[in-house]
């Protein structure tokens, strides 16, 4: 679905900037691709990602991160909530949030 992965793409953009704007200097992540979507309607549609990329430029490896999205289309609003690693240790997923306040 091109939607959602324009929105995937978003959500690594955003995370950037607010990276950039913060002068914090972990390493940007490139988009590569949606691996997995989900959607929920509230004030809006929320869409819940996993999102393929790499971190540290062209020599990084692919990695997992979790997105949240919030898209309003009558306001023409698009607001990333959440951007974080996910890792996976055998069963025990665990996640890595991280504050978009404090960027």
């Amino acid at each position: 679905m091109a939607v959602v992965q324009d929105l995937g793409r978003f959500s690594v953009e955003e995370h950037n900037r607010m990276l950039r704007q913060a002068q914090k200097e972990e390493e940007e992540v490139t988009f590569e691709e949606v691996v997995e979507a989900q959607s929920q309607v509230v004030s809006g549609i929320k869409y819940y990602m996993k999102i393929s990329a790499t971190q540290g430029g062209d020599g990084g490896d692919s990695r997992i991160f979790e997105s949240v999205v919030v898209v309003k289309p009558w306001l023409r609003s698009k607001q990333l909530l959440n951007f974080a690693p996910y890792i996976i240790f055998g069963k025990l997923k665990c996640r890595l949030k991280t504050s978009l306040s404090k960027l």
